[in-house]
């Protein structure tokens, strides 16, 4: 059996003068993005591992100790496992919560109504709000004393809540939070959800299916593209959780808010552990490629895309 190879000086020939002319320009070109890729996202990237195996302060010179910091997350910090705790609860009861209620808006949005237009505004205004304007906004309504929705409890009939300052009620108020932003997600799903073809339905009406089964047979099995991306990025959101514990909270009532992401900033930048901060940035980077990889490796057994066999 003949096998045809390109001979040596036809893989490695030199470049003409024009492919060398035009190499070079396009280097000139990229390269405002190699050094700001290299000085900002790669050279950050290899010595943030190098901080993790070092008991550095950022001050004086960082003193190697091998993966004491990872030994010292797993073992011998009961705080980690707090922060780990925290971040979970909203990864299993905010991450969900966020997905359900965009889908069910954006069933209702798609809905011909009058005010259509209006409507979708309304929702998807808050999404672009800063989520810092967004979460001293909901200090005020969720204040203990004088805030919006204690007056409503109070009018009827009904206990104030502590909101922020209750550890019980801490992170079931974040939670409200995020869901008042949802707007962002809701209009991909309405987007994804007019782009389902109308025959579809017409097709499952002419066959008896009723509402309830065109919503479980058709409407959410074309909605799992736009599922999957949000839970990918709500993953990725929900472990990075910072802003809005920081802001309203910093961690507290009794470190019921100190999400993991909180807990390495306060490592990295208010008790100054630059290397066991750093160690902490890796195992989470771990954890969220782990979570990403599963999410990507087991999406063909549910995610559906139209044209698909």
């Amino acid at each position: 059996m003949n096998v045809l190879r390109a001979s040596p000086k036809r893989r490695f020939r030199k470049l003409s003068f024009r492919e060398r002319k035009n190499l070079r320009n396009g280097l000139l070109f990229i390269s405002p993005w190699i050094i700001g890729f290299t000085g900002l996202t790669l050279y950050p990237i290899i010595s943030s591992f190098y901080y993790s195996l070092t008991q550095y302060s950022g001050l004086g010179a960082p003193n190697y100790v091998g993966f004491r910091n990872y030994s010292i997350l797993f073992t011998r910090d009961p705080m980690f496992w707090t922060s780990v705790g925290n971040t979970l609860y909203m990864v299993l009861l905010d991450l969900p919560a966020g997905i359900i209620a965009g889908v069910l808006i954006a069933m209702l949005l798609n809905m011909k109504i009058k005010g259509q237009g209006l409507f979708r505004t309304i929702f998807f205004l808050p999404s672009i709000i800063p989520a810092i304007g967004a979460t001293i906004l909901f200090l005020w309504i969720f204040n203990p004393e004088y805030g919006l929705a204690n007056a409503v409890l109070h009018f009827f009939g009904l206990n104030g809540i502590g909101w922020f300052v209750s550890p019980r009620w801490s992170k079931p108020s974040l939670i409200l939070l995020d869901l008042w932003g949802v707007g962002g997600s809701t209009i991909i799903y309405l987007a994804n959800l007019q782009d389902i073809p109308a025959a579809l339905y017409d097709a499952a009406a002419v066959d008896g299916a009723g509402s309830f089964r065109r919503f479980t047979h058709i409407t959410l099995p074309m909605l799992t593209p736009s599922i999957f991306f949000n839970l990918v990025m709500g993953f990725i959101a929900m472990f990075n959780y910072f802003t809005q514990a920081f802001v309203a909270t910093s961690g507290g009532p009794y470190n019921s808010t100190l999400f993991y992401a909180l807990y390495l900033f306060n490592q990295a930048f208010v008790y100054f552990n630059l290397g066991y901060a750093s160690a902490m940035a890796w195992v989470l980077f771990a954890v969220v490629m782990i979570i990403t990889i599963i999410l990507f490796r087991t999406s063909w057994r549910w995610v559906f895309y139209a044209g698909e066999n």
